[in-house]
């Protein structure tokens, strides 16, 4: 599976398999993760079998049902945090999903106490990906057009339309696509547009589908 073939594949997942991650997919996901920790500076991590991290009323009110492994986006606090947790978390979603993984983006439907005494002193807690071989593959969601998202003056060069309409597919919190992709001197930028929950975590999510099907790197203002 190509990472295009995944972003069009990949969709939110809450209800999972009782089905053990094998030991070498395992150690595939662990060597992806520890690169993007190395590049990027967080200090994300994967639990396996652990039933405890969605175990709570929230989690069940939301509908997740039998998930026990998960990703931990976490790390040192610092002025880029949120946007950096996106965009590697995405890119380690994206290739939990070309292994053959299901998985789903949460802020607030997992066990905040379980999952924050796996979190060191001093490290910031982003959020928690649910992780799995999914009931379903899940169904796509609503999205916006893609003159909703982008201010450009003039014509669009085929890879930034490309690049906006993956970003279009890109999971954001509650559906909310709260970016705006520009373009000056052929050089893309993406920014946060009105007021919503986790947008710098989105911002670094649709960043990051943005450059895998344009090509090319997208400053984030």
């Amino acid at each position: 599976m190509t990472i295009m073939e995944a972003i069009d594949a990949r969709h939110s997942v809450r209800a999972y398999k009782d089905m053990p991650i094998p030991q070498e997919v395992r150690d595939q996901l662990d060597a992806f993760v520890s690169a993007c920790n190395e590049e990027s500076g967080l200090s994300t991590t994967v639990r396996y079998d652990d039933p405890d991290g969605f175990d709570s009323r929230l989690a069940h009110y939301g509908s997740f049902s039998n998930v026990k492994n998960y990703i931990i986006l976490k790390g040192s606090k610092r002025a880029d945090f949120d946007f950096e947790c996106g965009y590697f978390g995405e890119k380690i979603v994206l290739y939990a999903q070309q292994l053959g993984l299901n998985t789903c983006w949460t802020a607030l439907t997992f066990n905040k106490k379980k999952v924050k005494e796996l979190v060191p002193g001093g490290e910031k807690l982003c959020m928690v990906i649910a992780l799995g071989y999914g009931e379903t593959q899940g169904t796509p969601h609503k999205s916006k057009s893609l003159y909703d998202v982008i201010d450009v003056k003039g014509g669009m060069p085929e890879w930034f339309v490309a690049g906006v309409e993956s970003a279009l597919k890109a999971p954001t919190a509650v559906n909310q696509q709260k970016f705006c992709f520009m373009l000056e001197n052929d050089e893309p930028s993406v920014k946060v547009r009105g007021i919503g929950t986790f947008t710098k975590v989105d911002l670094g999510i649709a960043a990051y589908h943005f450059e895998a099907a344009a090509g090319k790197k997208v400053n984030a203002r």
